[in-house]
């Protein structure tokens, strides 16, 4: 079937590592900006207000840095681009626009801050400082959205919208989970389960759906659970009050002590105790080579 230009819009697109990791991404940013300004001395750039170069730079490097993160945390809010899953070239180009005008009306208003008294209250001005905010921020952001776009166009056009009706690979089916309270009733599937934590005489499921962590409390015990798991080898118990999806961690850290995870679609840290840190490493290395 012929592929249309909409289809190529509505594409995956790998999103941008800078957006992707908010915290690395700031850091990679404010060191190249300060390299970049300690090298090259762009645009008639000086020194600020009882500050040398040296130290001028690197002010604006890291209050740029800093402001650039929570730019993100926004950007990553916002309901057109919160969906990791739907992200397309356009919601890429959207985010990387957006950060870049941010960034020039923070350079805008830090230069009343670090350099000496000048009339700024100007559009010539403003619009000065946003063009070499552009000049400079490109450079790493085209960086990373280079080295995907190998990859995005090597991919199969699968459109975004149809994304949820392909999650679900055809021999998943959903699994019921038993309460003790026969007017609970939960169920969903696998590929949806990110955790769940015992507390009391509950157990907390940590669910992810359309790309959001949501929470689901019945009346049972993690012990139960385990053994309506049994047949899902990837769903595992990492602690007394812990069961995991072994599909969604992405980092692991620590040793055969002890374990912390980093799961997908979650900000939490769930624990991997010292008695079952050695099962769970056979298990990880077999999903997670």
């Amino acid at each position: 079937m012929k592929k249309t230009g909409s289809d190529w819009l509505k594409k995956r697109f790998p999103q941008n590592f800078i957006i992707r990791n908010p915290l690395a991404g700031s850091l990679i940013i404010a060191a190249f900006c300060f390299g970049f300004l300690i090298l090259y001395r762009p645009l008639n750039s000086h020194e600020g207000y009882n500050l040398t170069y040296t130290e001028t730079m690197a002010l604006y490097a890291f209050l740029a840095g800093v402001f650039l993160y929570g730019f993100i945390l926004l950007i990553r809010r916002t309901p057109w681009l919160a969906d990791d899953q739907k992200w397309t070239l356009p919601r890429e180009l959207s985010a990387i626009l957006l950060m870049m005008i941010g960034m020039g009306i923070v350079v805008y208003f830090l230069a009343f801050l670090i350099e000496p008294p000048a009339d700024r209250w100007n559009l010539a001005t403003f619009l000065d400082s946003l063009i070499r905010s552009f000049m400079i921020f490109i450079l790493p952001f085209a960086f990373f959205f280079a080295l995907n776009v190998h990859q995005y166009l090597t991919q199969p056009v699968i459109s975004p919208d149809t994304t949820d009706a392909q999650t679900h690979e055809p021999e998943e089916k959903k699994i019921p989970i038993q309460s003790k309270l026969k007017k609970e009733k939960l169920s969903f599937y696998p590929s949806e389960f990110l955790y769940a934590e015992s507390e009391g005489n509950y157990v907390i499921f940590h669910l992810v759906l359309e790309g959001k962590e949501i929470k689901k409390t019945i009346r049972n015990s993690i012990s139960n659970l385990e053994q309506q798991f049994s047949e899902i080898p990837y769903l595992v118990r990492t602690h007394r009050a812990f069961i995991i999806n072994l599909q969604q961690v992405t980092k692991k850290e620590g040793n055969v002590s002890g374990y912390q995870l980093t799961l997908k679609n979650t900000e939490a840290k769930l624990p991997v105790s010292r008695k079952r840190a050695k099962f769970f490493e056979n298990l990880f290395d077999r999903y997670h080579g």
